[in-house]
């Protein structure tokens, strides 16, 4: 299977009723176009980072009733799991694909790792280009975009991250499930490995 992009049908996923159905939508359609690009890039992370990163796809196994409202892969050093450290995803919700580098409730050492953005909030506040966007839940649509925070709104978002416990910090960019883009499986891998180099710097930083 070549990648050829994302279609209107993977976005009507999330509109199907029922866990079950929905999952099995999600298996048949999404799922194996993450194993498609997810294998190339956790190949280019793997260069990049100069450690081997494995693929992880989420699989829901906590819902029991509710049907999940995105889906995503996830990219990381570890090869048992990736929510208790920083990683690389991808994902959709039912209007927009989301590149994320990613930060969630679960890891161990969220403190120490928003003390280290801290210390260099400016030089990530003026190297986050002005087109990405902040997430603080993984878990919700909203999000914020850099050309309308102020630096010392960037830092309070950090401290956030850093004080409260379900606290996020995801930071790429979010397409719209309408953009040309998506329909171009060589385009828009092209972006996200374009993204994941310029977040580099800030997933090396938390790595220190």
């Amino acid at each position: 299977m070549t990648f050829t992009g994302f279609v209107t049908e993977d976005f009507q996923t999330f509109c199907i009723d029922g866990l079950d159905q929905r999952m099995e939508a999600i298996k048949e359609n999404i799922q194996p176009k993450f194993r498609e690009i997810g294998g190339i890039l956790s190949n280019e992370l793997s260069v990049l980072t100069g450690n081997e990163m494995f693929l992880h796809i989420a699989k829901h196994a906590r819902r029991t009733v509710n049907p999940p409202k995105d889906t995503w892969l996830a990219i990381c050093h570890d090869k048992r799991g990736y929510k208790k450290h920083p990683h690389f995803q991808v994902g959709l919700f039912d209007d927009h694909v989301f590149i994320w580098l990613a930060y969630i409730y679960e890891l161990p050492n969220k403190a120490d790792m928003a003390e280290k953005f801290l210390k260099q909030s400016s030089d990530m506040y003026k190297k986050i280009p002005k087109d990405f966007v902040i997430s603080q839940d993984h878990m919700k649509k909203d999000s914020l975009a850099m050309n309308n925070l102020s630096e010392n709104e960037f830092v309070e978002v950090i401290n956030r991250f850093k004080n409260v416990k379900k606290a996020e910090f995801l930071v790429g960019k979010q397409i719209p499930a309408n953009d040309p883009l998506l329909s171009n499986g060589e385009e828009f891998l092209d972006l996200v490995k374009e993204t994941y180099e310029t977040l580099l710097p800030i997933y090396k930083l938390s790595l220190r």
